[in-house]
């Protein structure tokens, strides 16, 4: 039986650690550094996922079987070339092939050489270049952060004003650090995002899902990493599943073998459905967050087969349950500007209510802590019937700073 090791403290890793908790290979699971919800199947370990040498020596110390990593942060730290190095199997890209998502510029570089479609786009380092550009660009326009930036580094600029005032955090003030910004033409259509296990140039895809990025129904308010998901797609036709997987998906992981950065673990597509067709908005080199959330419940196969057999580079087994799954996330108010933590939060016992940013105090209270704070699941026969379910669930839990949306998934099933 095995032992397996899960790096994060979300909801992305909550997910994780559930579908591992129902695999008949794995007896032992612990999460580093976990969170109340995942202390239900996991031994929590206070080791931060940026802590590389004191999680290196933790797992030298345990003898994992495998070590499963979650946040960017982490793979952005070449935390896999490491585990490697010590003889330990792990899940995830290595730092190299990171880049897909650690860096917007290398991103867009990549699909240009190798004609994967995306927006036009233009890159700067020197502030006055990018207003330049900006005063001259249509509205709306987008602008990126090279680098990480925990899903709040894309400003959709509607007007001038809101542009500069994203350039000025971005390359004068150094919000996210020290970085370069992409400057994107904007495209319109429905987003969707596609996750897949890759190993080098083989490509195993996972069910479709839908992100909900602005704070507020009907698509109001600022960016956020994500206030809900939906899974599976009714505005994704055949078609598109097989342009997606084989005009994107493949050929971006062929284009990393062929650069010398072999991709191995989840490559997440951000993608979006314009009336040009199929384009791609990001790239991510892990499981997405929310999406894994709604996306790993539907999992029917044993997911700890499947992660093996992308590291020892052979073919996964992977099953799905036919059922709809939504997930409607509860955030702190004021989020994902500022916002206080440490509110109780009491009825959010269910196994279907995965936690984000919690904590226990020292009287095992459950409190706030931090801007996502739990996402409650619904399943049904239908998007409606998930929808409802969810709802259900967010009334149940009791919390004074706590907002949602009511509205994922709405334009799929509300005609």
């Amino acid at each position: 039986m095995a032992k397996v090791l899960v790096i994060g403290g979300g909801g992305r890793e909550h997910a994780i650690v559930c579908a591992l908790s129902k695999s008949s290979k794995v007896d032992e699971i612990y999460a580093a550094p976990g969170n109340p919800g995942i202390a239900k199947y996991a031994v929590c370990v206070n080791i931060k996922d940026t802590e590389i040498d004191k999680m290196l020596e933790f797992v030298k110390d345990e003898g994992f079987d495998l070590v499963v990593v979650g946040p960017e942060a982490s793979l952005a730290l070449g935390i896999i070339d490491k585990l490697e190095e010590m003889g330990v199997k792990a899940f995830g890209p290595k730092k190299d092939a990171h880049l897909i998502e650690s860096s917007k510029n290398f991103a867009k570089e990549l699909m240009f050489k190798y004609n994967i479609p995306t927006a036009r786009y233009e890159t700067y380092e020197d502030y006055d270049k990018a207003i330049d550009t900006v005063k001259i660009s249509p509205f709306p326009t987008v602008l990126k952060y090279d680098g990480l930036a925990a899903g709040k580094g894309v400003v959709v600029a509607e007007n001038f004003k809101e542009a500069e005032e994203a350039l000025k955090d971005m390359l004068l003030d150094d919000k996210y650090g020290k970085g370069k910004v992409v400057i994107e033409e904007y495209l319109e259509g429905p987003e969707f995002s596609f996750m897949c296990f890759v190993d080098g140039k083989n490509v195993y895809p996972l069910e479709m899902s839908q992100d909900h990025k602005r704070a507020y129904d009907n698509d109001k308010g600022p960016n956020t990493g994500g206030m809900g998901a939906y899974t599976p797609l009714p505005f994704i036709t055949k078609e598109d599943y097989e342009y997606a997987l084989n005009e994107i998906m493949i050929p971006t992981a062929k284009a990393l073998v062929n650069e010398g950065k072999p991709f191995k673990g989840v490559l997440y597509g951000g993608l979006m459905k314009t009336k040009d067709g199929i384009k791609v908005i990001e790239f991510n080199g892990r499981f997405g967050d929310p999406e894994t959330e709604v996306v790993l419940p539907r999992l029917t196969s044993d997911i700890y087969d499947a992660f093996m057999a992308i590291i020892d580079g052979k073919k996964p087994v992977l099953t799905w349950d036919d059922k709809y799954c939504i997930g409607i996330v509860l955030a702190s108010k004021g989020y994902p500007g500022d916002y206080k933590k440490g509110f109780l939060i009491e009825g959010a016992e269910s196994d279907d209510i995965y936690h984000m940013g919690t904590k226990f105090d020292d009287n095992g209270n459950l409190l706030t802590n931090g801007g996502r704070v739990l996402i409650a699941l619904g399943k049904g026969d239908s998007l409606d019937e998930a929808n409802k379910n969810a709802l259900k669930l967010v009334n149940e839990i009791k919390c004074e700073n706590l907002f949602h949306r009511t509205d994922i998934g709405a334009k799929a099933y509300r005609k």
